[in-house]
């Protein structure tokens, strides 16, 4: 396991949310997932292969994990609810979902928040590939970068730059 990964399940483990490491280090992506997503960062398949649910104190922020992206959770949110939001929006307007879905299938959504709106970060996998982005509503698809790489990431939220309750 990665040595910030096991940092972070401590610094978890010590705030309050609800971790779970996997029994075994298994993953078994969903091939929708996969075929979506062809280039998703070592290091973030690593969490997913260490981690079963990571989810705030407070339950209104949570890592999308392998139960999620294979729509075996019991969450009332779909791993891609956001994209979906999205997609409803533009209605009968074809082009605009088409650019809708070519957007998420560059970003793959790694935490969702209900905490304060919608909001959610993904990991940039063409533009500034690894680099972790936050979007939020309504526009789901205006982003702003957060961090570098999911190492920093898991940094900033333990020195609580970036603040999940």
């Amino acid at each position: 396991m990665n040595k910030k990964i096991g940092e972070f399940i401590l610094w978890a483990n010590e705030n309050g949310w609800d971790i779970t490491k996997k029994s075994g280090f298994q993953l078994n992506l969903d091939s929708s997932i996969i075929s979506r997503y062809k280039e998703i960062p070592n290091e973030y398949l690593d969490f997913l292969s260490v981690v079963e649910k990571c989810i705030t104190s407070n339950e209104k922020t949570w890592f999308i994990c392998e139960d999620e992206f294979n729509n075996s959770s019991d969450s009332a949110f779909k791993w891609n609810e956001y994209e979906l939001l999205s997609l409803e929006a533009a209605m009968d307007d074809y082009i605009w979902k088409s650019e809708i879905t070519t957007w998420w299938d560059n970003y793959l959504p790694i935490v969702m928040s209900v905490d304060g709106g919608y909001s959610f970060y993904a990991i940039d996998l063409t533009n500034d590939k690894g680099a972790i982005v936050r979007g939020y509503e309504p526009e789901f698809e205006e982003i702003e970068k957060v961090a570098n790489t999911l190492e920093e990431f898991f940094e900033l939220i333990m020195s609580n730059s970036i603040e999940f309750k």
